[in-house]
């Protein structure tokens, strides 16, 4: 049996090919760099997190040493080397054991290499790639540039250089000048290090390309320092000895910018209300006190007094519990239970209909879509667009993260450094390790050649999602240059960047493929975890018939000469075996399926990183250790000692004197309850953001939801039951001259459905509906390959799953989806846009999967007992929760009557118009808005 995983790459056309083709040949033009880490990601085809023998064997053949030794039939046998890296004979390579690898080469360090990461390689390693924590090699003088001084250095910058930077140069380039110049500071080590706009003043150890000795040279038209004249040639020489022994500079400081000026700034950009701790304010006194039912409705009530202004009438109950019913679940109720509402007088009804569906496990399923917008859910990557079979176990963690009430602050740490949280069972371990795939989900560019370009944006990415999705803050907008608006610096980016380069994350893709340069591991789950997997057990007959295929596959590569195997059937060959190979070892023994998670987990050795010029990947200045940003709370300017950092940053995010988290979730709650945030501005709480309309209300709540144990559900019920939520949405003249937006609630604004309520709802109605979740998705049975054959599928005809468990491809949005403003899942979404356009109405009237449950719907309606006017009322009760009017009944009978569709007659006709009179329904704007 061939799955879809295997048509992905089996059946690809000629074009994917010919593309490969001319990738691999501008590949293996290109100089490298060892990547000991990739090497091992590429060979490590069982993701055991070691290297076999064999699979050492498979790896090693693609290295140059070994293809030039086969090509003069001089073949070298890797099992001398392999015994030679294997420390502790074990059988296995470590990581550590295969970064020996580069001793191996003869002629020491960059003369050559085993693996195919050494000096011309093949397809995926071929990448002009930079290390991670240092610009120059580490036997240059810059790597002992750090260590102690010998006093003959010492003695060297004390009477020729540090004399020439105080006379020359402080008055506009030092901590005390007036204004610095350039951005460049020469008073501290690190200053020189990190040069100013135009770049590093000084490269140890190469003269040529450190911009001070060039300024001083005066052979830059431009760049001439001192600006008047020109130094001695004897003191222009002792700057180029200087820089060739290392730049040795005994000073201190960082240099970044003037201390005190930077203390300043920070100091006063934490006065801006986001920064500081919310604190809960005393409910205001109202002057009609009769009105509120809650602490909320009186700081609404007192801000609409002062504008006098006063709120609408309360809403109907069959508005009520549609709108409850679609906030809390996304579902519409059904008839029984708006009939059951309108007749419970009690004084404690709505309350009873708001516990019953906070208790519905339909409950996670609404809010847990609210987190994956923010979380830019995908399963896959975009751009180059790989498939993530493993993305759909974050979803569900997420789903039932809401159905659970996890507390929110544990939330947030799970997601951040879940795999680094203690767990007493290894259900809990294998649920923490999945939580980071809120980390491991992002868009990637898997075709980007150069791998320390891949690190730096991947880790751009987990900052930019991290900073707005907990903390409402853009903190990304500082890679390239201090914040514009907010209080946080260049420096602090790249602290935070140190932290998440230090973090493995494992997104999965095969090596191998046309245009993955980058793949990655992924986390095995545990068998005693007992998560379930979307793929079934291997069958012996299966087996058998995919061994047979790899063994063929093989012998045929084997059988190839050298040069053709980088021609086109050579890699059409390879990305077979990568398929098969992965495909069995996903398998154990006896046929049960290996689970696996997208997520994170720390890198055997944590790295600070180097602050970049304009975020240049070519202008690396000072290391910055890992950190927290200062601006925001109280221990945000702990640096981490050990370990990556994560850890730190999540308990930091989740700590209660964190001014901003608590703050963030509960306007996005009341966002999605009320139509509109506290703070409009959902993931922006900085400068460039907008105030908060009722700044009192949104501490007080934040107050409150920490005290609550952060319980998502306690505060989701806290404001339902307020009087405000329960307001109708009729028409005030006066209000609206004052306050159009609404901004002051003294109405509930309508609010246009989102796709997955409109989608679900057509099910719902229609009664097709599949409640049961499913086990995993589209993507996940299909497993690695690429995005590209989803395009035929029609997931809306053949999943009728709930709308969140569909699959979400990125750049492949089903149209139920799509054409009601769905999500963009490569960015943080804390509120869609909501659209109103002749597409959607077409859609309701043409589109296939509308007009067969519009079918269905009508069936059902006749199914039912009773005469045409019970199956009115009832249509109207499904549809939009209420009982018709007197005219709307009366036309519906009408239509019902008058309907004669061409060539048809009897109980086709009737079936005909009944159909019709559904899909009105459904196109109707009361089905897709609520009051």
């Amino acid at each position: 049996m061939i799955t879809l995983r295997h048509r992905l790459v089996l059946t690809a056309s000629s074009a994917v090919f010919l593309l490969t083709a001319a990738l691999v040949t501008a590949y293996a033009q290109q100089p490298l760099r060892p990547d000991p880490e990739r090497g091992f990601a590429f060979g490590d085809t069982d993701l055991d997190g070691k290297l076999s023998l064999n699979e050492f064997r498979e790896l090693i053949q693609y290295g140059p040493r070994f293809k030039n030794a086969a090509a003069k039939k001089m073949p070298l046998a890797p099992e001398p080397v392999f015994r030679r890296l294997d420390a502790n004979q074990d059988g296995f390579l470590t990581i550590q054991e295969y970064r020996r690898i580069a001793q191996l080469r003869p002629g020491g360090p960059g003369a050559g290499g085993f693996g195919p990461f050494a000096k011309k390689g093949f397809g995926p390693f071929a990448t002009g790639e930079m290390p991670a924590k240092a610009a120059v090699p580490e036997d240059s003088p810059s790597a002992k540039a750090g260590g102690p001084l010998t006093a003959e250095q010492a003695k060297f910058f004390e009477s020729k250089i540090r004399p020439v930077l105080a006379s020359q140069c402080a008055k506009c380039h030092s901590s005390s000048a007036e204004k610095v110049k350039g951005g460049l500071l020469v008073d501290t080590r690190e200053g020189l290090r990190k040069g100013g706009d135009t770049g590093p003043a000084v490269v140890p150890g190469n003269p040529g390309e450190s911009l001070l000795v060039t300024a001083i040279r005066y052979e830059d038209e431009s760049l001439k320092m001192p600006p008047k004249e020109k130094l001695p040639d004897a003191v222009v020489a002792d700057f180029e000895a200087w820089v060739k022994m290392g730049a040795p500079d005994p000073r201190g400081g960082k240099g970044a910018s003037p201390a005190g000026a930077r203390q300043a700034d920070l100091e006063k950009g934490r006065k801006f209300w986001a920064f500081q701790p919310p604190k809960a304010a005393q409910p205001p006194k109202v002057l009609n006190a009769s009105w509120p039912k809650t602490d909320v409705d009186r700081f609404l009530l007192a801000a609409l007094e002062a504008k006098g202004l006063r709120p609408v009438a309360d809403a109907d109950r069959h508005t009520l519990i549609r709108r409850a019913s679609f906030d809390l679940i996304g579902l519409p109720p059904t008839p029984e239970e708006v009939e059951a509402f309108v007749a419970d007088r009690s004084d404690d009804a709505f309350a009873k209909v708001v516990d019953r569906l906070l208790a519905s496990p339909r409950f996670g399923e609404r809010w847990g879509r609210h987190w994956l917008d923010v979380a830019r859910f995908a399963e896959s990557s975009g751009k180059a667009n790989m498939l993530y079979p493993q993305a759909w176990r974050y979803r569900d963690w997420v789903i039932a993260a809401f159905n659970t009430d996890m507390p929110y602050d544990q939330f947030v740490r799970a997601q951040v450094a879940g795999d680094l949280l203690p767990a007493e069972t290894d259900h809990g371990r294998a649920e923490n390790a999945i939580a980071t795939g809120f980390l491991a989900i992002g868009s990637k560019t898997h075709n980007t050649q150069n791998r320390m370009q891949f690190v730096l944006d991947l880790a751009d990415e987990q900052i930019d999602v991290t900073s707005q999705a907990f903390l409402g803050l853009t903190i990304a907008c500082a890679r390239c240059h201090d914040h514009k608006f907010d209080p946080i610096a260049q420096r602090d980016y790249y602290a935070l960047s140190g932290i998440f380069q230090s973090t493995q994350t494992c997104y999965g893709t095969l090596p191998g493929m046309v245009q993955n340069i980058n793949p990655s591991p992924l986390i095995e789950l545990p068998p005693s975890a007992n998560e379930p997997s979307a793929v079934p057990k291997l069958t012996p007959g299966l087996k058998a018939t995919l061994e047979e295929q790899l063994a063929a596959l093989v012998k045929g590569r084997d059988a190839m000469a050298p040069e053709d195997r980088f021609t086109m059937k050579g890699i059409q060959t390879n990305a077979r075996l990568a398929i098969l190979r992965f495909r069995l070892a996903s398998f154990r023994p006896d046929g049960t399926p290996r689970t696996y998670a997208m997520g994170v987990r720390e890198r055997f050795e944590p790295v600070d990183s180097p602050l970049y010029t304009r975020g240049e990947l070519e202008q690396p200045g000072e290391l910055v250790p890992r950190g927290l940003v200062p601006a925001v709370g109280r221990d945000g300017g702990t640096t981490i000692a050990r370990g990556s950092g994560r850890r730190e940053l999540a308990n930091w995010l989740a700590a209660r004197d964190n001014p901003l988290t608590a703050r963030v979730l509960v306007n996005r709650v009341w966002l999605h309850l009320f139509g509109r945030g506290l703070v409009p501005t959902p993931d922006n709480f900085g400068v460039a953001g907008q105030p908060p309309s009722h700044p009192e209300l949104l501490d007080t709540l934040a107050v409150s939801f920490m005290d609550k144990k952060w319980s998502v559900k306690s505060l989701v019920r806290r404001l339902v039951l307020s009087r405000a939520y329960q307001l109708g949405s009729s028409h005030d003249t006066h209000n609206i001259e004052v306050d159009p937006d609404n901004t002051l609630v003294w109405r509930m604004s309508k609010k246009r459905l989102e796709a997955e309520a409109i989608r679900d709802a057509v099910l719902t109605v229609s009664g097709e509906l599949v409640v049961e979740p499913p086990v995993g998705s589209a993507v996940a049975k299909a497993g690695e390959g690429f995005a590209g054959p989803f395009r035929a599928f029609n997931q809306d005809g053949q999943d009728l799953h709930r709308a969140v468990y569909l699959t979400v491809v990125r750049d492949q949005v089903p149209d139920t989806l799509a054409v009601f403003d769905f999500a963009d899942p490569s960015l943080v979404t804390g509120e869609r846009a909501t659209t109103s356009g002749p597409s959607q109405a077409l859609f309701l009237m043409n589109n296939a999967f509308v007009i067969r449950h519009a079918e269905a719907a009508a069936e059902r309606l006749r199914a039912s007992t009773g005469n045409d006017e019970a199956r009115i009322k009832t249509a109207y009760l499904r549809f939009l929760s209420r009982e018709p009017t007197t005219a709307e009944a009366a036309g519906a009978h009408a239509f019902l009557d008058k309907f004669t569709p061409p060539g048809k007659s009897g109980d086709d006709r009737d079936r005909a118009a009944w159909a019709a009179f559904c899909q009105a329904l459904y196109a109707g704007a009361e089905f897709r808005y609520v009051d």
